[in-house]
């Protein structure tokens, strides 16, 4: 019960810090651009893609990286050319017209992190201040798994990364003060 109380309240604040981070600070618009011609570029998109999914412009055949020739051909063809990763989606974003199903996914996403978190603390005799840092090196720790990795292969650009950095370890960090704060305490005998 302990660690289910601990994760819920650390869950409850590292969303509010997300909420605050995309709704009053610059934090959550890092590395976004406003796109000029976006009709020409959708219907563009939809002539090239295919279906829901993921493109990298320009791009070669998956079966052909093994190609020697093929990819030496390919890098000489695209040097120089513009380069664009693409999430698409032909129906739409349904979150344009309600964001209530995001907010529900991301909401159990970071209660599910934050009960791994409050396990993994609880199993430590660690004090108050070594948990809370604990807690912001699982946010760093996630950070250097996930964004870095997009800045480094699709070239995310380097302020949207260093801005998932700052959301990732200031949230764990406050998460990991009401973590640690819940797993502190000592519990109350009951009178029988």
């Amino acid at each position: 019960m302990r660690i289910l109380v601990a994760g819920i309240i650390g869950g409850i604040i590292v969303f509010i810090w997300g909420a605050v981070a995309h709704m009053a600070l610059p934090i959550g618009e890092a590395g976004f651009r406003y796109p000029a011609q976006q009709d020409a570029v959708l219907s563009a998109l939809q002539q090239s893609a295919t279906s829901e999914g993921v493109y990298m412009y320009p791009s070669m055949e998956f079966e052909k990286y093994g190609d020697e020739a093929a990819m030496k051909t390919f890098a000489e063809q695209s040097k120089g050319k513009p380069y664009a990763l693409v999430i698409y989606r032909p129906d739409g974003n349904p979150s344009i017209e309600s964001m209530g199903p995001n907010l529900i996914k991301q909401f159990v996403s970071v209660l599910l992190a934050a009960l791994v978190a409050a396990w993994l603390l609880a199993s430590t005799p660690w004090s108050f201040g070594r948990r809370v840092v604990a807690t912001a090196a699982l946010g760093l720790f996630g950070w250097l798994i996930v964004n870095v990795p997009y800045w480094n292969w699709y070239l995310f650009p380097l302020d949207f990364t260093l801005g998932a950095l700052a959301e990732q370890v200031i949230g764990w960090l406050l998460g990991g003060l009401g973590i640690a704060w819940w797993l502190g305490r000592k519990s109350k005998p009951v009178l029988q």
